[in-house]
């Protein structure tokens, strides 16, 4: 089956930039028709879709980032990287990534931005 797995710092730094990565195994991130999402969940908040990478290559994110954010794919290490720029104390929540045919899901990684 499918495994993600999420990886990057734990603490940003307000105005720095904020990379996180999605390891997958058990398929391939260019499989036709799969989609690869980043989330993530602020505390006592809901979940919040942030952008999507497509098997095409193609990109989509939420409008609230604002610009902010990147999604690059890396087909060679079948991972994908989440880039959100200028982070700020409200960028702090779980961060996951998911997908694959089942649309699994990582265990998260908690990212905190400082006042």
């Amino acid at each position: 089956q499918v495994q993600l797995r999420e990886s990057g710092p734990g603490l940003v730094k307000p105005s720095q930039t904020l990379s996180l990565t999605c390891i997958v195994s058990g398929d391939s991130i260019t499989t036709k028709a799969s989609d690869w999402t980043w989330i993530r969940q602020p505390p006592g908040r809901g979940l919040e879709w942030m952008g999507v990478v497509r098997s095409d290559g193609s990109t989509y994110y939420n409008p609230s980032l604002k610009n902010r954010a990147s999604i690059l794919r890396d087909t060679s290490k079948n991972q994908f990287t989440l880039t959100l720029r200028s982070v700020i104390h409200e960028d702090t929540a779980v961060y996951y990534c998911a997908g694959g045919p089942d649309e699994s899901w990582g265990q998260g990684t908690q990212v905190t931005v400082p006042l």
